[in-house]
């Protein structure tokens, strides 16, 4: 793994995190939105920090989180996947990115691209529609602001779409062979079917869905209406 310090370009990747350690350092409001992030994903989390936000002791409360309440020492990312460093000591930073480079554990220090292995893009989720935004560290803000505009552009009728694609795609699949597969499966891919959902006219979504589909989509539609 190298240094993130050094100017060379990322690799974008989507990781399942389901059931991997997941280490974080701090106990701060970043660390609770990191861990609410991990714990979306289905990562089993450890916090390290003498102190949580109140939102982080109710999570310890309830069990969502393993708590280890001191401050970090060499050894805790003992069978982590992956750690995160939230925490403003370089003294630490740079202790828990050498024990993550020795263990060969992912290691993202928030905003010091300097110690990371990784770093977190900046997100726009529409169920299982993900937008990943980075600006490779240099801007963090302009990563942010992109951010803000797809979540303008992207409403939450492309979560529903995406969503009805894959049930419509498996459709396809069970019906269809060789490359009528693949044929049929990139006329689900109408961009003007979102703008069909947001206003609600889902005779037109059953119309387009029905003649790519067959039959079979009626149902499927009626259950996404509401209508089933």
């Amino acid at each position: 793994m190298k240094n993130a310090h050094q100017n060379h370009s990322y690799l974008p990747i989507f990781c399942d995190i389901r059931g991997k350690s997941v280490v974080v350092i701090g106990g701060g409001r970043v660390a609770e939105r990191k861990i609410k992030n991990l714990l979306d994903a289905g990562a089993r989390v450890t916090v390290i920090s003498p102190e949580t936000t109140s939102n982080l002791s109710d999570m310890i409360r309830q069990g969502l989180v393993n708590h280890r309440c001191r401050n970090y020492v060499p050894g805790d990312l003992d069978g982590a996947w992956l750690v995160i460093a939230a925490t403003d000591d370089k003294k630490v930073q740079d202790a828990v990115f050498q024990e993550s480079q020795e263990r060969q554990i992912f290691c993202n220090v928030v905003d010091e691209p300097r110690v990371c292995s990784f770093i977190v893009p900046s997100t726009v989720r529409r169920n299982e529609l993900c937008f990943a935004v980075s600006t490779g560290g240099k801007s963090p803000a302009l990563a942010k602001a992109l951010r803000k505009r797809l979540e303008r552009q992207f409403g939450p009728e492309w979560g529903t779409f995406v969503s009805l694609l894959g049930r419509l795609r498996n459709i396809i699949i069970a019906e269809n062979k060789g490359d009528s597969i693949a044929e049929k499966c990139s006329l689900l891919a109408d961009l003007q079917v979102p703008v069909w959902i947001e206003n609600s006219d889902w005779e037109s979504v059953a119309r387009w869905a029905e003649n790519i589909c067959g039959p079979k989509a009626t149902s499927i539609i009626q259950e996404f209406s509401g209508n089933g």
